[in-house]
């Protein structure tokens, strides 16, 4: 990423989560611990998801999507964060803070736009259930899910393309465990208000009209529901409390940070971890223990790998028996 010629910071120095050594030991094992339940966790998602011929239907189509999401959005910077916690010296690079950056936005911009994808879809199966195959067909999935990446590309590099041209030639200290883009921008050494509205107005705006069209969306879903007999109602709304949880745990902070004006840096870090590990800790945990479809996928897929595992096992016994 090129830079002006001005700019003579070569790296951000970030202060992390908290300054007591106690409390980095403390969150370096349970942080080490989340992400690695957040990786395997979606990552059963994912494999379930096309292991099972059961699940091979736009609604679990889009779960995988948004399951390798979530992923890469815990990715991003929690590696680095969780290393940092034993590190004095905390640093980032110019280029890995750009990086960070440009994935972040990435991530949560197509994270936004698959779970409209996801709304929609839900959408279609209730209200007009007679057309949903012909409707959600497998180009209209693959459609959904290119039309969130091009949304989170779109969104990332409209942020990115501005920021790189930032100069940064004095401060360089961000408190934060990541490069967040609202505080790498006031270390320019420049007047950033024009940028600093554009980032309000780009993903402010950008998480407030996904959020309030995913509300829209589950009312009439929720609306249309209670007309529907008791068993098909409790089906649904099984699915649509765990859609709904996802769309509060995920926009919840995302609006709060780059659109409230009064908060603070404590609360700014709280929210960042619980929408870059938390949130993409509960999604697997709010899909399959909430889901009867998955559970029953991950207990057939268990099942049938302990069965083939034992009868390999018996048939090498038996084989060993005769020899001898």
């Amino acid at each position: 990423m090129e830079r002006q010629n001005h700019s003579i910071v070569s790296e951000f120095i970030l202060l992390g989560l908290t300054d007591s050594h106690d409390l980095q030991i403390f969150f370096f094992m349970f942080f080490s611990i989340v992400y690695t339940a957040i990786v395997l966790g979606n990552l059963t998602i994912i494999f379930v998801v096309k292991l099972d011929p059961q699940l091979h239907s736009p609604m679990y189509f889009l779960l995988a999507n948004l399951s390798f999401i979530d992923m890469s959005l815990a990715s991003f910077a929690t590696p680095k964060m969780i290393c940092d916690l034993l590190s004095e010296y905390k640093t980032i690079s110019y280029d890995g803070c750009m990086t960070q950056i440009f994935f972040l936005h990435l991530l949560g911009g197509s994270e936004m736009m698959l779970l409209v994808s996801m709304a929609i879809d839900r959408y279609i199966a209730i209200c007009k259930p007679l057309h949903y195959k012909s409707i959600m067909s497998q180009r209209v999935c693959i459609g959904l899910a290119f039309l969130s990446w091009t949304t989170g590309f779109v969104h990332t590099m409209s942020q990115i393309i501005f920021t790189v041209t930032l100069p940064f030639c004095g401060p360089n200290v961000i408190d934060s465990f990541f490069c967040d883009l609202p505080r790498v921008i006031k270390l320019a050494c420049t007047d950033t208000y024009i940028l600093e509205l554009l980032v309000i107005a780009e993903s402010g705006v950008l998480s407030v009209l996904c959020f309030f069209f995913l509300l829209i969306s589950y009312s009439i879903i929720l609306f249309n529901v209670q007309k529907r007999s008791s068993t098909g109602s409790a089906k649904a709304l099984s699915t649509l409390s765990a859609h709904i949880t996802v769309v509060v745990l995920f926009f919840g902070p995302c609006i709060f940070i780059y659109v409230w004006p009064f908060s603070s840096i404590s609360v700014d870090k709280v929210l960042s971890v619980f929408y870059t590990i938390f949130t993409p800790l509960l999604n697997p945990i709010i899909y399959t223990f909430r889901n009867k479809d998955m559970k029953r996928a991950i207990k057939k897929i268990m099942t049938k790998h302990v069965s083939s595992r034992l009868i390999k096992e018996v048939f090498l016994v038996v084989n060993t028996a005769v020899y001898f």
